[in-house]
């Protein structure tokens, strides 16, 4: 199992802010485990006519604050204690942006490059009939993750709403625009965490122009290179799985994004200097974005670190034993949970239009994008401030904090 979806990173976080706010025994034990996990067997006829059985999850930690909310991923390693995991770093996410619903995630095991176009419909299909029962608007709204885009969003869909006999286009989010879904939600992820990037530039006394390292040149890593240089900063560096590219001057990123489309790395890129290995982590930037892997700062790279200012747009790419290095050099970390939380934002934008059936411009969404993203960048700063500790337990204390006084509300405690 991958160590970065180990329950324990939450027990950890938990803990920690348990001793801070002195919460309650009451609301504190419900908080150590998901409120369900499902596990289903989803049977898939294969193009060679054979009958496959395919294992399935869907982990609904807490809906105190409202429906579950998470993505589903299709990936071969997918595990029973990865989407609890991220079930509850939904929750918080979700809490910690203000927006009124809970945690879930699924996912499947299966490598979906190895299936054929039909093959991956009926497996979609498959997986929505399998837990139907457990989501809908107001239940438990999926929307896309790893491996999963708004094509198999609509087939989901399609299926949700065959077996439910009516329309239900807010039981999903991040679908294609023809059948309701929201502006921008390709890049909110990176548009968010540009937002709070630029808030804590402020902070620290980094203005626009300052040099910026992008670890991960995917979805997120790519959109966040255009967002930033259209803004101002300057990308002097970029990684993917294959290569890094470094540039001093600034590197052209509508090209870079060209020349990946056309070799499949940023590596060897022409207008950047000829660097072996892929120390992206280390090179000498005012802003680090770690946009790809898991635990990708750790215990052994945190110490040669040079930037003042990391914004995690990756999902737990900063270790525990590595936060504590960067809090020593005085490096400000803008954690997941808040950096990240562009996605769910918008999805959450997504179902207030499917409500209404009315759906708003691109300015607007982005408009209410950053509204929503800043105010919550200014909250966790002030309890930074308050409790003088770090980003990432300001954000844990908000986001349960918040979660805490629904379940009190609802008389849980």
């Amino acid at each position: 199992m991958n160590p970065m979806y180990g329950f324990d990173r939450i027990l950890r976080q938990l803990e920690k802010v348990k001793a801070l706010i002195n919460l309650e025994d009451n609301i504190y034990s419900q908080l150590l485990e998901a409120q369900k996990v499902l596990e289903v067997s989803i049977p898939v006829k294969m193009d060679n006519g054979f009958i496959k059985i395919f294992k399935g999850f869907r982990a609904q930690y807490n809906n105190a604050r409202g429906p579950y909310k998470g993505g589903i991923r299709f990936h071969a390693e997918v595990t029973y204690d990865e989407v609890k995991t991220l079930s509850a770093w939904m929750t918080f996410k979700t809490a910690v942006v203000d927006i009124p619903l809970g945690g879930g995630k699924g996912g499947v095991i299966v490598d979906p490059k190895t299936l054929s176009a039909r093959e991956l419909e009926a497996l979609s299909r498959g997986y929505i009939r399998a837990i139907h029962k457990f989501i809908g608007p107001n239940i438990d709204v999926p929307a896309p993750d790893v491996n999963t885009d708004p094509k198999i969003m609509g087939w989901m869909l399609d299926e949700y709403e065959k077996v439910a006999g009516h329309h239900a286009p807010g039981v999903i989010t991040g679908k294609p625009l023809s059948i309701g879904g929201s502006e921008i939600r390709s890049f909110s992820t990176a548009q968010g965490g540009a937002y709070v990037l630029d808030e804590a530039a402020k902070k620290i006394g980094l203005k626009r122009g300052a040099t910026v390292a992008i670890q991960g040149f995917g979805n997120a890593g790519s959109h966040m290179a255009l967002i930033l240089e259209k803004m101002g900063y300057k990308i002097t560096t970029v990684s993917d799985s294959k290569g890094l590219v470094v540039n001093c001057s600034g590197l052209n990123i509508n090209e870079l994004a060209v020349y990946k489309v056309k070799t499949g790395s940023v590596k060897d890129f022409p207008s950047g200097e000829k660097i072996e290995g892929s120390k992206c982590l280390e090179q000498d930037a005012d802003i680090l974005i770690p946009a790809a892997l898991e635990n990708s700062i750790n215990k052994d790279n945190a110490p040669a670190i040079k930037a003042k200012l990391i914004v995690e747009l990756a999902n737990g790419p900063v270790t525990p034993e590595a936060d504590e290095i960067l809090k020593a050099k005085g490096i400000l970390v803008v954690p997941d949970i808040l950096a990240n939380a562009g996605g769910v934002a918008v999805s959450y934008i997504e179902q207030v239009q499917n409500a209404y059936n009315f759906y708003w411009t691109k300015d607007k969404v982005l408009r209410k994008l950053e509204g929503i993203m800043c105010r919550s960048f200014a909250e966790i700063w002030d309890i930074k401030e308050k409790y003088k500790t770090d980003m990432r337990t300001a954000a844990y204390i908000l986001s349960v904090e918040r979660v805490a006084q629904a379940m009190r509300d609802r008389g849980w405690g």
